[in-house]
């Protein structure tokens, strides 16, 4: 009985979140988890770093913020428990960007309601709400991405449009004309500011007959165009609008020059949905003109891998590019079987991030600016919730365990009943809240694209 009352690594014993032997930025919050299982209330737990030594006692494991800072100091932290076995947090001098933009949404598929695009200070944990529910008439909100200080997202349906956060200039843009078969969808803005390169997409929704599966998310048409946000104007490009053709989810290259993105031969839809797979191409972009290609070239086959990619992702350094592979289609979120590669650049070669993938949804990655972290949602713990993972990447590769963002609250995701869809790391704080976002869609016009 002594020997059971006073022993580590009881199998009854965990701790959530597991924040066991994670590297971690040197500018992240408080790392605050608890414990579980026979015996949590007499947990004692110890952080040692240089000559500092402080314990905490019990099964909520709340550190001081003061003390976060001084154990931070260190390269090395070491956590010694008497109910776990000692583990370390090794702390890197590469900072993460310290803003963090999410959707919070619940983890269905069919409807939405009650949406807010948030955005939380890494080093902390305050928390801001940048658009909602409550003064945009419970208006469906998406696609937030960053590009250094600007940033854009959408708001849909009556009075909305693309919310293009320009240099602290708030706009509201109507990125559609009559010839695009719909308003732009998926995006990403280039580095010097000018223009943004888009998918336009019908996207349809249907569900599957299969048990293990719920909902596929496919496009019975989608073609790329360029925005000149000084001239008002959209830029349809033919070679990238082929009926023959699906073309969605471009992106930039670190130095403006390419652009990415994922195309797929058409198949008859619902019924070929399985023969649907995006391979990945690479196309030039003229910073002059705005204009891509003609030529492209394949970047990741997806007949060679017999797999479907999308999310391509390029890092702010120019070395990698980040993509998410599935079986087969384009919006793989319910896929299970959905998991990040790592293309070398430089190389050609493929990681397939193995100690960072689980066995469900890992999808929806962004870079820090500087190169050295990323994030991105996944359904690990429970399968339904999505919760934003940090990794920490060196400059051979090296990507380190993930960790869950961490909350003042140790129990807040086994609380909270909404996903947080789309996680996109940017260094500068968005200089509007939801109270300008909600006046900026009642009281402007949006603005017209030619």
């Amino acid at each position: 009985m002594l020997m059971s009352s006073c022993g580590r690594s009881s199998e009854d014993v965990a701790m959530f979140p597991d924040y066991r032997n994670v590297t971690v930025p040197c500018n992240i919050a408080p790392l605050n988890f608890h414990y579980s299982g026979a015996g949590a209330d007499r947990a004692r737990t110890t952080f040692r770093a240089g000559n500092l030594s402080f314990s905490v006692r019990g099964k909520n494991v709340d550190i001081p913020a003061g003390e976060w800072e001084r154990l931070k100091s260190a390269d090395t932290i070491k956590v010694s428990s008497n109910l776990l076995e000692d583990w370390t947090i090794t702390v890197s001098r590469d900072s993460v960007d310290r803003y963090l933009t999410y959707r919070l949404i619940e983890p269905g598929y069919e409807v939405w309601d009650r949406v807010e695009i948030r955005e939380r200070d890494l080093s902390g944990f305050s928390e801001r709400v940048l658009s909602s529910h409550s003064n945009t008439a419970n208006s469906c909100m998406n696609c937030h991405i960053h590009k250094g200080e600007r940033s854009m997202f959408y708001l849909r349906g009556a009075k909305g449009g693309a919310i293009l956060n320009d240099n602290g200039n708030l706009r509201k843009l109507n990125l559609k004309t009559k010839d695009m078969i719909s308003g732009t969808v998926y995006g990403d803005l280039h580095p010097a500011g000018r223009w943004g390169v888009f998918s336009t997409n019908i996207i349809i929704p249907g569900f599957h007959t299969i048990a293990d599966n719920r909902l596929e998310i496919y496009d019975t048409a989608s073609d790329l165009t360029v925005a000149d946000f000084e001239e008002n104007r959209m830029i349809n490009l033919k070679e990238f609008a082929r009926k023959d053709r699906f073309e969605t989810f471009p992106c930039f290259s670190a130095d403006g020059r390419s652009v990415f993105f994922c195309c797929a031969d058409t198949v008859s839809l619902p019924g070929d949905i399985k023969n649907l797979r995006y391979s990945i191409l690479r196309a030039d972009f003229n910073t002059e003109t705005g204009r891509m290609g003609p030529e492209t070239t394949v970047v990741w086959d997806a007949a060679a891998n017999d797999a479907s990619a999308c999310h391509p992702k390029a890092s702010p350094d120019g070395r990698w590019l980040m993509f998410t592979v599935a079986d087969y289609g384009t919006f793989p979120i319910w896929h299970r079987e959905c998991d990040l590669r790592l293309l070398n650049l430089r190389t050609g070669e493929i990681s397939n991030l193995e100690n960072v993938n689980s066995d469900v949804s890992d999808t929806y990655h962004s870079w820090s600016s500087n190169g050295r972290w990323f994030v991105f949602a996944s359904k690990r713990d429970d399968g339904q919730y999505g919760k934003p993972f940090l990794c920490h990447i060196d400059e051979n590769g090296n990507v380190s365990k993930p960790f869950v963002v961490p909350q003042e609250d140790p129990y807040h995701y086994e609380k909270t009943l909404k996903s947080y869809n789309i996680p996109d790391l940017g260094p500068a704080p968005a200089p509007y809240d939801y109270i300008k976002t909600g006046d900026l869609r009642e009281n402007s016009e949006a603005e017209p694209f030619k």
